[in-house]
């Protein structure tokens, strides 16, 4: 019997692109979230002024209306948000480059895990081989019979190519849980097919 442990990972075609594109994006991030917090004493300054502008201007100091003072104030807390707002767009953007995935087999289940620029980990799906309903090739008919009654948000990538890595080839995989049934696609080697059918059974295995 094999012994049930098997990993491998599958990383971006463009990883080193991505990479300095991911940080890009968090330096950029930062610094727009630095300039944030620097305006805030710059805002809260101006707002105070006009608001004593408003209500008991100093001599010398000539006195604003109100529409003045709602003025001031908008644009310094729209200007603020930009900043902020953009910080966080260039923060969870970022996130879409260099991901990879972890597969790990373990027993009778298979861990799938994204990984963020290498570092963080976050657990996605874990497939029991007793709720998989069919496995085959990306590229066999049956794949095109599975897809033919899911929509686009039930088919669901489990790799950041569009084409697989040498020594590898997209695999698809039916599971059904009590909450829904979707089609996922790995791109693995041969190995890795091999254990879950092992585990899940020849039977649903999908040859042509």
């Amino acid at each position: 019997m094999k012994e049930a442990f098997y990993e491998e990972s599958v990383s971006s075609s463009r990883a080193a692109r991505e990479a300095k594109l991911y940080t890009a994006f968090r330096v950029v991030s930062i610094v727009l979230f630095v300039l944030a917090a620097v305006q805030i004493p710059i805002a809260l300054s101006n707002i105070s002024m006009a608001v004593t502008a408003y209500t008991d201007p100093p001599e010398g100091v000539t006195p604003i209306t109100g529409m003045g003072l709602a003025y001031t104030v908008i644009v310094w807390v729209l200007y603020l948000a930009l900043l902020a707002g953009a910080g966080l767009l260039f923060f969870f953007l970022k996130k879409r480059f260099n991901v990879s995935y972890d597969y790990v087999f373990v027993q009778d289940e298979l861990r799938v895990s994204k990984v963020f620029n290498g570092r963080k980990r976050k657990l996605l799906r874990t497939f029991s081989s007793d709720q998989i309903l069919k496995m085959g090739k990306c590229d066999s008919d049956s794949f095109e019979r599975t897809c033919a009654g899911f929509d686009k948000k039930q088919i669901r990538l489990l790799t950041p190519n569009k084409q697989p890595s040498e020594g590898k080839e997209f695999y698809y995989v039916l599971y059904s849980t009590s909450i829904e049934k979707a089609v996922y696609i790995l791109e693995a080697r041969q190995e890795l097919m091999e254990y879950m059918i092992f585990a899940a059974g020849r039977q649903k295995w999908e040859a042509r």
